[in-house]
């Protein structure tokens, strides 16, 4: 199949390799790039003790080039949605990670249940704000330190045109921001005669309701808000 992959350059990449490995074509179109502010998370790590939250593998990347500064921090508990981003602290150096399910929501339950008490969350703008109600509601206590923040990435009409062309067989939607990104830009490309039969592929039930209410019949929605599940339904 065609795949239409929508996430950051960095990211997108790494979904094209598994998405190739199952033996589908990729097509990468970024909707956004990264701007980080490593200053903003040392700053954070520096004035605040106890658990990491990270809801996002763009966080361990604004430190990637801050070995000296983080070495003292790479001891404190850090938890992390998902396998793939805990799997990322770890390469940098963090000696305990645990990874929660798929959600902000998870992420909160899972430091609630294993460390409480105050904690770090690197955060990135915009961003959904589960994990932020969740702790709210269960009593956590949250300093939150804006590492990164994602920008639009200018996309040519042609780029469009081309894509819907060549017709993808299925589009992948990682986040309610990149839905609704995409359809602002793709409006123009989005007739009938282009999009019939096109499945939309969303992480989440969340992100799903980003999606046209005209293309609703073509979206399917991972049975779990991970990669591996979401690639399931193709």
């Amino acid at each position: 199949m065609r795949v239409l992959v929508t996430r950051p350059q960095h990211s997108g990449e790494r979904t094209a390799k598994r998405l190739r490995e199952l033996g589908h074509e990729p097509i990468l179109l970024p909707l956004s790039h990264p701007v980080h502010d490593a200053n903003a998370a040392l700053r954070g790590l520096s004035t605040t003790k106890g658990s990491i939250a990270i809801t996002s593998a763009e966080t361990i990347r604004a430190l990637t080039a801050h070995d000296a500064e983080l070495a003292v921090h790479l001891a404190r508990p850090l938890f992390a949605v998902g396998d793939a981003t805990a799997e990322e602290a770890r390469a940098i150096g963090f000696s305990s990670v645990t990874a929660s399910g798929g959600s902000g929501a998870e992420l909160a339950e899972t430091i609630a249940k294993k460390a409480g008490g105050s904690v770090l969350y690197l955060a990135g703008s915009p961003r959904a704000e589960t994990f932020e109600k969740r702790a709210s509601e269960i009593g956590l206590r949250i300093t939150v330190a804006e590492c990164y923040r994602m920008e639009p990435t200018p996309i040519a009409p042609q780029a469009l045109d081309t894509i819907f062309e060549q017709r993808p067989d299925a589009i992948l939607f990682f986040s309610r921001q990149t839905a609704e990104d995409f359809f602002r830009v793709a409006e123009p490309q989005m007739r009938p005669d282009r999009v019939d039969g096109i499945r939309l592929l969303c992480l989440s039930k969340s992100v799903a309701e980003m999606v046209p209410a005209s293309l609703r019949g073509a979206v399917s929605i991972a049975a779990m808000p991970e990669e591996r599940s979401l690639l399931s339904l193709l």
